[in-house]
């Protein structure tokens, strides 16, 4: 069997079957000169929430992990590079994207005030702000309950 295998793996296990997409969102923190927490925030450009406030994120693709993944999409939309991320977990609410059934995972970046470089907004992200975590707009998707478990995390530290 393990043979047979070799000769054709992607035929060995092939059937139909529902596949959801695979997104990745990220927290990105900092802490302003007052010491007060703040997140960065993209207004999104495009349907569906266009115009609502939304954290960096979007779909993996096939050819990478879901650390590649954030990293990406976080320098797309606010040409920001970090050195690292942390999950957050899974996020996978049946219908938290209206466009179909997309798991998302959360990750966390900390950036320190001093090493802070201005974002920008790219690709399909209209504008990049930094919010306090005590006053955030009103998100899209459940990135609200993404920001509070990375919040959560930090607070356990």
């Amino acid at each position: 069997m393990l043979s047979n295998m070799k000769k054709s793996p992607s035929k060995h296990f092939c059937y139909e079957y529902p596949r959801p997409a695979v997104s990745v969102d990220v927290v990105v923190v900092c802490k302003n000169k007052a010491n007060e927490l703040k997140i960065l925030l993209i207004e999104r450009g495009g349907d569906p929430f266009k115009g609502r406030w939304a954290l960096p994120g979007g779909f993996m693709e096939m050819d990478e992990t879901l650390e590649q993944a954030a990293a990406r999409e976080l320098q797309e939309e606010t040409h920001l590079k970090v050195g690292r991320v942390e999950q957050v977990g899974m996020f996978s609410t049946v219908d938290r994207d209206p466009r179909g059934r997309v798991l998302s995972c959360g990750f966390l970046a900390i950036l320190k005030r001093e090493n802070t470089p201005t974002a920008m907004a790219g690709d399909d992200a209209r504008r990049v702000d930094w919010y306090s975590t005590k006053r955030l707009p009103k998100l899209a998707f459940d990135h609200k309950k993404i920001i509070m478990a990375a919040l959560n995390i930090m607070d356990g530290r």
